[in-house]
């Protein structure tokens, strides 16, 4: 009998990857290509959808090479991307969102935040759909960009035939369907997947988009991931280097790949997966816990009903710029340069030194507010600003060691205020699963254990988002009677950390002044 494997395609904010993955979810071949991002203004970013299918083309033939899996015998494909919103006409072809006009710029990317005016509209609304986001509208959302998109650029409104999240287009591009993942339209468009008419269209008319459905062409009613939506279409199989045999799944965003990746493997022990919180860290940071009940609350978005899991309340919080931060750190300072592999390795270990030489003392005055790109939770104020506390007129390089460290501290005390608060809203959770670019960085392993006191997980897949999205493929080809199955076929374990007991004072030390910095930027702003 010959055996049957999956595709999985996860695109990021700066490449597509691929992965081929046998049905016990081995990664046999991996590959990816660079996707162009354009910033014309601040807060503007933008793809190019044409150049991500190409990339994803690109990736999926490199990666099948590489696995020397024949063709014929990928059963399944899926998608998992960005929630960046694609703007198509009513041909199928690109119209431009781009504030230069230019046609090949069509996709919104998810960390654009041009539409901040329009969120902060959205929210004033006090609509029922604001319930289930945390109260607050994020202009990471799609709402709000639409919004701007009909305000700002109404030649490209009228002629939009076809709206889509990033997830949804390239299943569209690989079958020709229209169809919809529940996990894309319940976090990002304000449909409500648990109830019965699940599109409020009276919100869409109190924010002005009472025409989104002519323009969307967006169905009634979403499709459950790993829902099987068709075959490979001829152009799609002959780009992506497979056969038509081979069946798309509906997919899902980024994240919540990585949060099946990693926490799927809890899918037949639904009373106890709140315990567990899954941490998909790199540019940016999510976090997602899954319940059996709604838990609702201010300030992180959801409970969305099966985003990830069908019969599971997801509960997402996150950071807007975390590995993206630590970047910053590098370039901002006079001793950085290029924050490449290679140079958060130098400074890794030149922190490791000076952590032998002063202990806890180590910059311990230097305190850093990480909130460079607004806070996404649990405060979820995209107008938040980043706070450093403690800066001297010394500019060598152990100064930017000393920077880094503490920036890494105030990323990981964020997580620890997210934790705090799902906590007190209904989660019991002790154990933090992490992947993503984090796990490559030893100091924010480490933190993520101590600074929150939680057991820390890595899992042993080398990629949990493929893995993650590789389970959703292996659904749709029909491998497994259903994602909960093919999550606790798949999944891989991974390897436990326990926090350190002795660090727990200073970082409850640190966790204070952190709040303490928190008040003291409200007391600022409304002085201000």
């Amino acid at each position: 009998m010959t055996k049957t494997f999956v595709c999985a395609v996860d695109v990021g904010t700066g490449s597509a990857r691929a992965g081929i993955l046998d049905s016990e979810g081995n990664l046999l071949g991996r590959a990816d290509h660079p996707i162009a991002m354009h910033q014309p203004k601040p807060d503007h970013a933008e793809h190019d959808s044409e150049d991500i299918w190409s990339a994803v083309c690109k990736s999926v033939r490199s990666a099948l090479d590489k696995s020397g899996v024949a063709a014929g015998d990928i059963a399944g494909i899926s998608f998992d991307a960005t929630c960046s919103l694609v703007a198509r006409d009513r041909q199928g072809d690109q119209i431009s969102v781009s504030v230069t006009g230019e046609k090949r710029w069509d996709t919104l990317v998810w960390l654009d935040h041009r539409a901040i005016a329009e969120a902060d509209e959205c929210t004033a609304s006090g609509h029922t759909v604001l319930d289930y986001i945390g109260g607050v509208m994020s202009p990471e959302m799609e709402t709000p960009k639409l919004m701007w998109l009909k305000r700002h650029l109404p030649n490209a409104w009228n002629e939009a035939g076809y709206l889509f999240d990033l997830a949804d287009f390239l299943t569209w591009k690989a079958s020709g369907s229209l169809a919809r993942s529940q996990c894309t339209l319940t976090a990002k468009w304000t449909y409500l997947a648990h109830e019965e008419k699940s599109w409020r269209r009276d919100f869409f008319d109190l924010v002005g988009l009472s025409d989104l459905f002519e323009h969307g062409n967006l169905p009634e009613k979403a499709s459950p991931v790993g829902a099987d939506i068709g075959p490979l279409k001829a152009k799609a199989a002959a780009e992506l280097g497979l056969t038509e045999k081979c069946r798309v799944g509906a997919g899902v965003i980024d994240a919540y790949a990585g949060a099946l990746g990693v926490l799927g493997g809890f899918a037949g022990d639904e009373k106890n997966i709140s315990r567990h919180l899954a941490l998909i860290a790199g540019t940016s940071s999510c976090v997602m816990a899954m319940s059996l009940d709604p838990q609702p609350f201010a300030g992180v978005w959801g409970p969305y009903y099966g985003a990830a899991l069908p019969t599971l309340w997801l509960s997402e919080g996150g950071q807007s710029a975390t590995g993206a931060l630590l970047d910053h750190i590098i370039r901002w300072h006079g001793a950085g340069g290029e924050p490449d592999a290679a140079m958060h390795m130098k400074i890794a270990r030149r922190v490791a030194e000076l952590r032998v030489e002063d202990g806890d003392a180590l910059a311990a005055r230097l305190h850093v507010l990480p909130d460079f790109h607004g806070n996404r939770s649990p405060l979820a104020d995209p107008h938040a600003v980043g706070v450093i506390s403690g800066l001297t007129l010394d500019s060598s390089f152990d100064s930017l060691c000393k920077l880094y460290w503490r920036t890494a501290v105030g990323i990981a005390l964020g997580v620890r205020h997210v934790l705090e608060a799902l906590n007190e809203n209904g989660y019991l959770i002790d154990t933090l699963h992490v992947t993503g670019g984090h796990t490559k960085n030893p100091l924010l392993m480490e933190l993520y254990a101590d600074a929150t006191g939680c057991t820390v997980v890595e899992p042993l897949a080398d990629e949990a988002v493929l893995l993650g999205t590789g389970m959703v493929a292996a659904t749709a080809a029909g491998l497994y009677p259903d994602l909960n199955a093919a999550c606790v076929a798949m999944q891989q374990g991974g390897r436990t950390r326990a926090p350190n007991k002795e660090a727990g004072a200073r970082f409850d030390r640190d966790y204070r002044i952190f709040l303490e910095m928190h008040r003291h930027r409200q007391a600022l702003d409304a002085i201000g």
